[in-house]
């Protein structure tokens, strides 16, 4: 049972990657996808319902067929007269069962006892079945020890002889005696020699093997000698009747006949089925060679069940029906805003020539889907992500460009009187709205369902009336306070070096949640509720556990709130497997060398990505700078570069993307920003403070009759 558990977990382990998972979603889309297409057009009329020929069918010229089931029928017939090829092999067993015989006779030979003892104890090892084998053992009890010695060496040789050529069950089962007497040894004399097939008598089996790969060919070669056999039908001759099961030979009968038989014309199906790869292989290229990143399993399947959805769409659309009414706006709005433009452009061009390509469609249709998916990219790109109303405005743009361009190409061609005019306008019309709708409705579903994030979801996120923001303020507001100063800074860096800033800043916000399940253990939080701090109580090593588990708590509250897998990243990975050096000092004074370093890091894993790499640093730089008391700039770059090269040592940038480049432009960004937020107040100079403490010492004498006052003075300014 275990031995089976580890092979199911090892099997498991070994295919749950996401390497094979695309792999399988690559191929399941191509099939599926292949199926749909195929079934809109190259499904034909066929003379068969129900496993049975509908009518009655003459010959209208001479056939010949080849009966293939009967062919196939003696074709394994023959093969299985074919006796299994054998082929002897070096049995081990029978030469060390002979040398253990000779042993022990020798060893008898030798031996103090009577003769009439060592033939009792001789008998025990060795079968006699007649009498000249009863003179054979005398004869063994007789001869010299030398000449024994001789005899088994001879023997022996005799032996691996009879290995090498090959014993069967046949041969020891009737003519055992005549094989030995074939191959024994010449050196020997005929009494030796019934010595030596006496011993090997008592040792041999039979040694022979299948030789599966000659049996093979033989049984091959058998096949191929057998000669097709064919079926005439003469002209004029029936080949099938009404009511009549349908049989391998006549359905084949009828295809020579010019009769379709199948359910997919097979060139077709190769054919559309090879445009598929080649379409999918165009954007597995992209994916792979120019954005990585978006060659994942969420996003994959996300393009996969959109373009399936396309297909069926356009696979159920009737013939007489407009096929400008295909949403494919609609298909680019939600790849563009879930990956990119640029990739929600290609995709959709590609699964536009492939459905083209297999739906027949003109070259008037091709082009104005082409320049409605270009502008509806141009129009998403443009978008801010404010509102998801957007997406219903670009519905609209669409409508109208579909609708200019369709207009225009009827326009090219004179053919404005055209019936079809106005149901490809209206078509294209109503596709417009359909696109944004659709997009407008679908895209929160396949948020939920991918675990993706869009630009609108981290809008959503960002607004401070979300609840796990809400909590942080009023449970954690140090935490809070310090997740936005880090927040300005991973903002302003992403920005600087062209990451997404608004994942990085939503990110920020939730970064530190994990604090909400302890947030007087962090000291941010002490000082608002006037508290001591408590680890001054505890051990270093309890101490570091809690803070260092904050990751893990953030985890399991942002599943509870069921923030994305990408607001995930920034929880888990924001400290990486870094040291809490604070207590690892601590234990260090306190322990010596018994603190080790491994063990006061977080659980990590290192940051992945450029955002929460950026989180990292500026995380660390916020709390660093916010202990300095009016820092100069030169302070301020000196700790931040001191931050950046102290995790890049540690090997905490290892698994980022961040160049050194950018990891200059990101320190310069942070002293920037910092500088900012550290500016120091005025200072006024004395008299003006005393004046303003004489008004308002003023004012507090005569109160009554601030009114008047402010009114003249209001007068005298205006004079």
């Amino acid at each position: 049972m275990d031995i089976n558990k580890k092979f199911i977990e090892d099997f498991i382990k070994k295919f749950n990657t996401e390497h094979v998972y695309l792999r399988i979603i690559y191929i399941c889309t191509i099939i599926i996808i292949g199926a749909v297409l195929l079934s809109k057009n190259y499904l034909f009329q066929s003379v068969v319902e129900k496993g049975v020929f509908k009518k009655n069918i003459v010959a209208n010229h001479r056939i010949e067929v080849v009966d293939i089931e009967k062919t196939e029928q003696r074709k394994k017939e023959i093969a299985n007269r074919v006796e299994p090829i054998l082929t002897p092999f070096h049995d081990e067993n029978i030469i060390n069962n002979y040398a253990n015989l000779s042993a022990s006779i020798d060893m008898i030979k030798k031996s103090n006892y009577s003769n009439e003892k060592k033939r009792a104890e001789l008998l025990k090892l060795v079968d006699i079945t007649d009498s000249s084998d009863d003179k054979t053992l005398d004869f063994i009890l007789n001869t010299s020890n030398a000449s024994y010695q001789k005899l088994t060496e001879l023997g022996m040789q005799t032996l691996e002889k009879l290995l090498d050529i090959g014993i069967t069950e046949n041969t020891i089962r009737n003519n055992l005696d005549g094989f030995l007497d074939e191959n024994i040894s010449s050196l020997l004399s005929h009494q030796q020699a019934q010595i030596a097939k006496l011993l090997i008598k008592q040792v041999i089996i039979p040694n022979m093997k299948i030789d599966e790969v000659a049996t093979d060919v033989a049984r091959q070669n058998a096949m191929n000698s057998i000669k097709p056999s064919v079926v005439v039908f003469e002209k004029g001759e029936q080949i099938v009747f009404e009511g009549e099961f349908v049989s391998r030979l006549k359905k084949d009968a009828l295809k020579k006949a010019g009769y379709t038989v199948s359910n997919l014309n097979f060139p077709g199906v190769v054919g559309l089925l090879a445009i598929i790869a080649i379409v999918s292989y165009c954007l597995n290229f992209y994916l792979k060679n120019l954005d990585e990143k978006y060659k994942t399993v969420p996003y994959v399947g996300l393009i996969s069940l959109l373009s399936i959805i396309m297909c069926i769409l356009a696979a159920l659309l009737p013939n007489h029906n407009s096929p400008y009414i295909l949403p494919f706006a609609a298909y680019t709005i939600i790849l563009s805003v879930f990956i990119s433009p640029t990739i929600g452009f290609l995709t959709s061009i590609l699964l536009l020539l492939l459905i083209g390509i297999a739906m027949g469609y003109s070259v008037e249709v091709m082009s104005t889907f082409t320049l409605s998916i270009m502008m509806t990219t141009f129009a998403v790109g443009k978008l801010n992500f404010l509102r998801r109303t957007n997406l219903a405005q670009v519905g609209i743009f669409v409508c109208a460009i579909q609708s200019y361009v369709i207009f225009a190409t009827y326009l090219l061609n004179s053919n404005l009187n055209s019936l079809n005019f106005v149901d490809d306008i209206t078509a294209g019309i109503i596709s417009g709205i359909l696109s944004g709708a659709i997009a407008l409705g679908i895209i929160p579903l396949l948020e939920g369902m991918f675990k993706l994030i869009t630009p609108y979801g981290l809008a959503e996120l960002a607004d401070h009336n979300q609840e796990l923001l809400k909590r942080l303020q009023l449970e954690a507001p140090g935490t809070y306070h310090h997740s936005l100063l880090v927040s300005n800074l991973a903002e302003a860096a992403s920005e600087a070096v062209g990451a997404n800033p608004i994942l990085a800043r939503v990110g920020s916000f939730y970064h530190d949640i994990g604090k909400l399940k302890r947030p007087l253990f962090f000291v941010e939080n002490q000082s608002y509720f006037s508290i001591e701090n408590p680890h001054e109580k505890l051990n270093p090593r309890l101490s570091k556990m809690i803070i260092t588990s904050h990751p893990k708590d953030g985890i399991d509250l942002a599943k509870e709130y069921g923030l994305p897998a990408i607001i995930h990243k920034f929880i888990m990975e924001h400290h990486g497997s870094s040291v809490a050096t604070y207590f690892y000092n601590q234990a260090k004074q306190q322990e010596g060398a018994e603190a080790k370093k491994e063990q006061f890091r977080y659980i990590g894993p290192k940051p992945s990505m450029k955002e929460t790499a950026i989180l990292m640093l500026a995380d660390a730089a916020e709390s660093a700078v916010r202990t300095l008391h009016n820092p100069t700039q030169e302070e301020m770059e000196k700790i931040i570069n001191n931050i950046i090269q102290d995790r890049l040592i540690d090997g905490q940038l290892s698994e980022s993307p961040l160049t050194q480049k950018d990891l200059k432009v990101i320190a310069q960004t942070f002293v920037r920003v910092l500088k900012g937020m550290q500016h120091q107040r005025i200072k006024y100079p004395e008299n003006i403070l005393k004046e303003l403490e004489n008004k308002v010492n003023q004012l507090q004498e005569a109160p009554q009759t601030l009114p008047e006052k402010l009114q003249n003075q209001g007068e005298d300014d205006d004079n």
